[in-house]
């Protein structure tokens, strides 16, 4: 089975690429951001991405979602230690197929990859029971008010990144970065920076 890993931390990725080698599977990329994540599964068609949910520029549920956009074939894993609602939730509507904490043991990763990549669903076995009821459809979540595109520049400015910079990142024009930061500001209610960065470090795009 082939894996792509995309973690911003070499040394995690080091050592998850090393666990995984041992047991059989063949690396077929890795990356230390969502967009590259995204780049590397198009172009090597993993059978499985494994994916960190805090990564620069994009967040991993964001990449999955492009994921199963460019590379329909790949199935998505997020590798993190966010066990809250909304997280699991939004990861399973933007068609992750596996979830697993940090604090879990190796050989749950491989178990994990093995069951995804045969076309189940994994979810850590120590994600509460609401978790669960969240993907069973019975937890209703609040509806997301932003675009993907919208997000993914919340995120940049949350990071710290002026206009021009996401409009370089992005590949855009810088105008329409600014209508896209303008949009997302008006659809929040928000009309200062720093209010801006504090939503994004609340919704978890970014660390603070």
């Amino acid at each position: 089975m082939r894996v792509v890993l995309a973690d911003n931390h070499a040394l995690v990725r080091q050592g998850v690429r090393a666990l995984l080698e041992r047991a059989g599977f063949e690396i077929a990329g890795e990356a230390c951001d969502g967009q590259e994540a995204v780049a590397v599964v198009a172009e090597a068609r993993p059978d499985v991405a494994v994916l960190d949910v805090s990564m620069p520029l994009l967040n991993g549920i964001d990449a999955a979602r492009a994921i199963q956009q460019t590379a329909p074939g790949t199935r998505t894993i997020l590798l993190t230690r966010h066990d809250e609602v909304q997280y699991v939730s939004e990861a399973l509507r933007a068609g992750v197929k596996g979830y697993v904490l940090k604090n879990q043991s190796a050989p749950d990763l491989v178990q994990a990859i093995e069951h995804v990549g045969g076309g189940g669903i994994y979810l850590s076995p120590n994600i509460s029971r609401a978790l669960v009821d969240a993907y069973l459809g019975k937890a209703e979540a609040e509806a997301d008010p932003l675009t993907a595109r919208e997000r993914q520049v919340l995120q940049m400015v949350g990071e710290g990144k002026s206009t021009k910079d996401v409009a370089r990142l992005l590949g855009i024009s810088t105008k329409t970065a600014e209508s896209h930061r303008a949009r997302l500001m008006r659809k929040l209610d928000i009309h200062e920076t720093a209010t801006l960065v504090r939503y994004a470090i609340r919704r978890g795009l970014v660390q603070p």
